[in-house]
């Protein structure tokens, strides 16, 4: 089990102001923590393989990166419609 004087010292290096209470819950909550990766460390895991991501990245398929003729066409739109313009980039005030 945890000690109080442990959790105070966490609560410490994490700037948290714990009442008596509130020390008290989490001396609990992290000896429940700490005790169930301790059955964790039992476990038997010979002969499995390491997951390094949650989900197979194996079928990713991605679509291509293709410009789209309404896309274009509405760029140009916009670009007709401000009032500063130099080229194909709009002007804008100076904000720093």
């Amino acid at each position: 089990m945890i000690t109080k004087e442990t959790v105070k010292h966490i609560a410490k290096l994490a700037r948290l102001g714990l009442t008596p209470k509130e020390t008290e819950k989490m001396q609990k909550d992290l000896s429940l923590i700490l005790d169930y990766f301790n059955l964790l460390k039992g476990v038997d895991i010979t002969g499995i393989e390491p997951t390094f991501h949650s989900i197979s990245n194996l079928d990713v398929s991605l679509r291509k990166d293709e410009v789209k003729k309404e896309l274009k066409e509405g760029i140009e739109k916009l670009i007709k419609a401000t009032p500063e313009k130099e080229g194909r980039y709009v002007k804008v005030k100076e904000i720093l």
